[in-house]
């Protein structure tokens, strides 16, 4: 299973996306961006969200097509981060043989 040692700190995924792979089972954690509610007294603006991604193997982010992608959202936390791990282990969890098979591919 993926553990929190498994994915780099926050201060790299400031910097950088972090992506990885697990028995067949890819998966990126990058910083995105979304629009924040207006303060009262001030406008719209932007919070830092964690966007995490899971495709099947062999196959990259860059190249495995948008609706091959799984997709969630947290916040851009140490708990957003293991929210993540969790969902990515929940979906290895719910369909091993998917991923087992995904991994074959290689």
């Amino acid at each position: 299973m993926i553990e929190r040692k498994d994915i780099l700190p926050i201060p790299y995924l400031k910097k950088a996306d972090f992506s990885g792979s697990f028995e067949g089972l890819r998966f990126r954690f990058h910083m995105g961006k979304q629009e924040a509610a207006a303060e009262e007294g001030k406008g719209k603006g932007e919070r830092q969200v964690l966007e995490i991604t899971a495709w099947e193997a062999p196959y990259c982010y860059d190249v495995t097509p948008e609706e091959a992608r799984l997709k969630t959202e947290a916040e851009f936390s140490e708990e957003g981060i293991q929210q993540g791990i969790d969902w990515l282990n929940g979906l290895w969890e719910a369909e091993p043989e998917r991923w087992l098979k995904a991994k074959g591919n290689w």
